[in-house]
């Protein structure tokens, strides 16, 4: 009986991590092991804009936004109504990475099969300009100057519920507890202030995409943290929900070459800082 007891608990712990789709991590892994020998893998050039570019742009105080950091893809989300699908907006001029929108829909969609269904998005893109007349009005304690505010991206945006405060909303904790399974990050939480020097701000999520938002949420990183993890390690591995990834961070001081899968998807994103970071799509 302790047998077959000690085996239900086993049966038991991995059924929970597969429901909530835990990340299987393993670190500092060499780059053939994954794709493969040296005949397929190729070169590809890099520059020092490429460190400015990309999904994974670490921006605060310290690192501003370049103008090659703003997203291509940003529209008014107003006038497209297959991009608001469950939820609503605050005002008419509301902008956000195409790409980032979709994102959050499908995300929408999922909080609605839980039953939560009071989102609204409060604000999302900021050119320089608003963003500049926001901090005047706003001030320091509530604003970023222009060209430091991961609103000047096009990759983070602030959500809402029609309920009442994020913090005590559904949507809040829903979004909290789950964001990351769709590639969001609540990015600056409430125990990590002394990190971002921002205070908590549980509307204000921002995309990343798999499997860094999964990492991070399992190490219990922010993107200060996650971006100083990953060039510590060099590389590392991730399996989300049954989809195997591998991330590699390259230091980039010129124009140089960096190896890439030849038969595999992968991405290449700088982190505003001094490297780039390839995603591996096994």
């Amino acid at each position: 009986m302790k047998k077959w007891g000690f085996l239900l608990v086993i049966l038991l712990c991995m059924g929970f991590a597969f429901e909530n789709k835990i990340p299987f991590l393993q670190d500092r892994v060499e780059i053939q092991e994954y794709i493969g020998t040296t005949e397929n893998i190729e070169k590809k050039e890099v520059t020092l804009d490429d460190i400015h570019q990309g999904n994974l742009l670490l921006v605060n105080k310290k690192y501003p936004v370049h103008q090659k950091s703003i997203k291509s893809d940003v529209v008014n989300l107003f006038s497209h109504d297959k991009l608001t699908n469950g939820y609503g907006l605050l005002r008419s001029e509301i902008y956000l990475s195409e790409e980032v929108s979709y994102r959050f829909s499908n995300m929408i969609a999922a909080a609605q099969k839980d039953g939560v269904d009071h989102f609204s998005i409060n604000s999302g893109f900021r050119g320089f300009e608003e963003q500049s007349t926001l901090y005047k009005e706003m001030g320091s304690d509530y604003a970023l100057p222009a060209g430091y505010s991961e609103h000047n991206l096009g990759l983070s945006l602030d959500v809402g519920s029609t309920q009442m405060k994020m913090e005590d909303a559904a949507e809040g904790k829903w979004i909290e507890k789950n964001a990351w399974k769709y590639g969001f990050i609540l990015r600056y939480p409430k125990d990590k202030t002394d990190v971002t020097g921002i205070l908590y701000e549980p509307w204000h999520i921002r995309y990343v995409g798999l499997p860094h938002s999964a990492i991070m949420k399992e190490k219990n990183l922010v993107l200060e943290e996650y971006m100083d993890y990953l060039k510590e390690e060099k590389s590392i591995s991730a399996s989300v929900n049954g989809e195997k990834y591998t991330v590699f961070y390259y230091p980039v001081s010129e124009r140089m070459t960096i190896d890439v899968p030849m038969n595999r998807d992968y991405e290449v994103s700088g982190n505003n800082v001094d490297g780039v970071i390839v995603t591996v799509f096994e």
